[in-house]
C-alpha cells in the first residue's frame, strides 16, 4: 500500500510578503484557487502564477478546484496591476495562466496578449510562460498568444486520452495536442503537463509521451494527482517516487528533452529553472 503524500499547510509567516502584494493589487492566483499544494514553499520564495481574466471558468473539469459559473466581465485594468506586481515582487520568472473563458469571442486571448506585453513594458528582463486553456482550437487565439512572443508557451494535456473525456469533458485530447503542435511550430519553447493517478496505465502514459514528443513539446511535468475536494474525481493510485523517475526517463526516451516528474510536481513548480 502507498501511504497519500503528507502536504505542509501554509504558514502565514511564509506567504505574508507575497499576499500583501497580491491583495494590495486584487489579483487572483491558481495557487489559491486550485489548491495546490506548494503554495507555502512558493510563497516563501517570492513567487506565484497568477491567474487571469477572472476567478470563475466556463468549464467544470473533474479533477480542478476552480468555481465553475459565469464569469464576470473582463477587467482593462488588470494587465496593469499583474505588471505593477511582477516589478513589485522583482521577479525574473513569471507564469500567467487563467480560467477558460468560452463565453469570450477571443477566448481570453488578448488579455493574455496584453499582460503580456504590458509585463514586457514594465520589466522587459523577466521571462514569461503563458499556460494557456485551448482556446476551443481557434486559430486567431493561437497566433495572437504566440504573437505576443513570451519566453514560453505550455498547454497542459493533464491525462491520457482514454481518461480524457471523462476528466475534461468540454476538451478534447486531440485539440489540445494540436494546441500545442502549434505552439512548438512557433518556435517558442513549448511545455506540457500531465497528472497521474487518474487511473490510466503505463502503456497510456507511454503513448501521451509519444503524443506529446510528435507535437513538439520539449518540457514535460508529470505529478500527483490530489483530489481537492470530496466533489471531486478520486484519486485511484498513488505513485513511488521510484516510479516517478521511471516515467521520467522514459518520457525522455520518446524525446521530450526536460522533464520534472514527482509526487508534488506542479506545472508551474519551479518553472524559472527548467
Amino acid at each position: 500500500m502507498v501511504l497519500k503524500p503528507k502536504v505542509k499547510a501554509p504558514s502565514p509567516e511564509l506567504i505574508g510578503k507575497t499576499q500583501t502584494i497580491l491583495n494590495r493589487h486584487s489579483l487572483n492566483t491558481i495557487c489559491i484557487a486550485a489548491k495546490c499544494p506548494n503554495i507555502a514553499e512558493c510563497y516563501a520564495r517570492g513567487t506565484a502564477t497568477f491567474l487571469i481574466l477572472g476567478n470563475i471558468c466556463t468549464r467544470r473539469c473533474k479533477f480542478c478546484n476552480v468555481f465553475y459559473g459565469k464569469p464576470f466581465e473582463i477587467d482593462e485594468t488588470e494587465p496593469k496591476r499583474i505588471a505593477q506586481a511582477v516589478k513589485e515582487m522583482e521577479l525574473s520568472y513569471v507564469v500567467i495562466t487563467s480560467v477558460d473563458r468560452d463565453d469570450l469571442s477571443d477566448f481570453g486571448s488578448k488579455q493574455f496578449f496584453n499582460v503580456t506585453k504590458k509585463i514586457q513594458k514594465y520589466t522587459p528582463n523577466t521571462k514569461i510562460e503563458l499556460l494557456t486553456p485551448d482556446f476551443q482550437g481557434h486559430n486567431g487565439a493561437l497566433q495572437r498568444v504566440i504573437a505576443a512572443r513570451p519566453y514560453k508557451l505550455a498547454h497542459n494535456i493533464e491525462t491520457v486520452e482514454r481518461l480524457f473525456k471523462t476528466i475534461k469533458s468540454a476538451g478534447s485530447y486531440k485539440r489540445s495536442l494540436s494546441v500545442l503542435e502549434t505552439y512548438a511550430k512557433s518556435g517558442i519553447k513549448t511545455k506540457s503537463s500531465v497528472m497521474v493517478g487518474l487511473g490510466e496505465t503505463k502503456q497510456e502514459l507511454l503513448q501521451s509521451f509519444q503524443d506529446l514528443a510528435n507535437a513538439g513539446v520539449s518540457q514535460l511535468t508529470i505529478g500527483q494527482y490530489l483530489q481537492p475536494s470530496p466533489t471531486n474525481y478520486s484519486v485511484q493510485k498513488y505513485y513511488t517516487q521510484a516510479e516517478y523517475d521511471e516515467l521520467a526517463q522514459l518520457a525522455k526516451e520518446y524525446g521530450i528533452k526536460h522533464v520534472v516528474s514527482g509526487i508534488l510536481v506542479r506545472s508551474s513548480y519551479y518553472a524559472e529553472i527548467y
